[in-house]
């Protein structure tokens, strides 16, 4: 410890953070010498989950005495994952965010449950925060943006599952944010904001749930510099969409379940990487001609037909996987309606082509042989197989046996 004790401020106190903020605080028992170094510490984290209410009271006591004494001039991140208790109230988490955000903090990352059920707001200091760079919020928090909002360093905006005042909300909050460049926003079921819109220019990075048969009317998606697009959207209802075109975008991942997709499949054509699942066919005409990737989910009754259009309009694909997206379950045996005419990936680009929980079933060993006949570039093509009645020497053997326009193609099946 004295060997320890004789090094600079600067290395104690990254020797602290790597313990939890109440265990670098009592190390001020130490010694003389480690009195104030936790005062300096650049991350604070505060956890009360799994606490009892009389560990709750310490905690509370623990923040109240020691949140003053802190020097740090910029407090690089501040952890909270508290409950509305008897100890933990709404005024109590609204002091401890102000106060780390009057010492210029550059990360917040809350979640903030409640039991009885209530929302809480945040301190209106989070919202012209200058040194802000990331803001985590969850759970039942109620995003009431002040008229006067300005995020100028904010890179990093994650909101799962809060609750917005008003449909304005999220769009003010969005509109004064100039530096954004990631954005995820996961849709509280419970939540009465029914028309979403988000106008980036900055942003890079999106992600957007939109729970199961949840009521929306309109979707406007307007970020010309996205790199990254994710998009989870359930409802059956038909609503105004509007995505424009996305001109940088390098990988997609696509779950939708409603009527009118023409503008958002318009809108990812430069995608390079595209993980996909469709309730419905997107129209003719459309080209990929970037896409080298594609993950196409086979659990709807469109699948075939799907994967036709995708084959025809992705001249350049190279690898190709059919699987289940998580959550997604197999409808059942698909019949396989080969194309007209071979598309021309297959006959040029075509390397790998992986397919997951293959049961071998006539549909799926129809397309299974289609795929080996006609790609004359494959390299590989490996099947997984599922639980089934036929047994897997049986289905190994009907695939290894059947010819292959690619001399060269390594087949593996497990």
């Amino acid at each position: 410890m004295d060997k320890i004790s004789r090094l600079p401020d600067e290395l104690l106190v990254k020797v602290l953070t790597f313990l939890p903020t109440k265990e670098a605080v009592s190390s001020s028992i130490l010694s003389k010498r480690w009195e104030h170094i936790w005062k300096w510490l650049p991350k604070l984290e505060y956890d009360d989950q799994h606490y009892s209410e009389s560990e709750r009271k310490r905690l509370r006591c623990f923040i109240v005495r020691s949140l003053p004494l802190h020097k740090a001039h910029v407090i690089e991140s501040l952890r909270l994952k508290l409950s509305n208790s008897h100890y933990f109230k709404p005024q109590v988490i609204k002091w401890i965010v102000a106060t780390a955000v009057s010492r210029n903090v550059r990360e917040l990352d809350i979640s903030y449950s409640s039991y009885p059920e209530k929302l809480n707001t945040l301190p209106s200091n989070v919202y012209t925060s200058k040194s802000l760079v990331v803001l985590k919020l969850s759970d039942w928090i109620l995003l009431a943006v002040p008229p006067m909002v300005c995020l100028p360093s904010l890179k990093t905006l994650q909101l799962q599952q809060v609750a917005y005042f008003n449909e304005e909300s999220l769009q003010r909050l969005l509109s004064n944010c100039p530096a954004l460049e990631e954005l995820k926003v996961d849709i509280w079921k419970d939540d009465n904001t029914r028309k979403f819109t988000i106008i980036v220019p900055s942003l890079q990075r999106l992600s957007l749930f939109i729970p199961f048969d949840y009521g929306i009317d309109g979707l406007v998606i307007k970020t010309p510099s996205l790199k990254y697009f994710k998009l989870r959207v359930h409802s059956s209802s038909s609503h105004y969409c509007l995505v424009e075109h996305m001109p940088n975008l390098i990988e997609a991942y696509i779950d939708v379940e409603f009527p009118n997709i023409k503008s958002l499949i318009e809108s990812i054509t430069s995608v390079k990487r595209l993980e996909i699942c469709l309730e419905v066919l997107y129209e003719e005409g459309i080209v990929f001609s970037q896409l080298e990737h594609l993950k196409l989910c086979r659990c709807k009754d469109c699948t075939s037909n799907l994967l036709v259009r995708l084959l025809k309009d992705s001249p350049n694909l190279r690898v190709l996987n059919l699987y289940e997206m998580i959550d997604h379950y197999y409808c059942g045996i698909i019949p396989w309606n080969p194309p007209s005419t071979v598309p021309a990936c297959m006959l040029s680009s075509l390397q790998i082509f992986n397919w997951s929980a293959y049961s071998g079933v006539p549909g799926e060993r129809d397309l299974a042989i289609y795929m080996l006949k006609n790609a004359s570039h494959l390299k590989t093509a490996t099947i997984l197989s599922d639980e089934c009645d036929i047994p897997e020497l049986e289905m190994l053997k009907e695939l290894a046996f059947s010819s292959r326009a690619s001399t060269t193609c390594e087949f593996m099946f497990d």
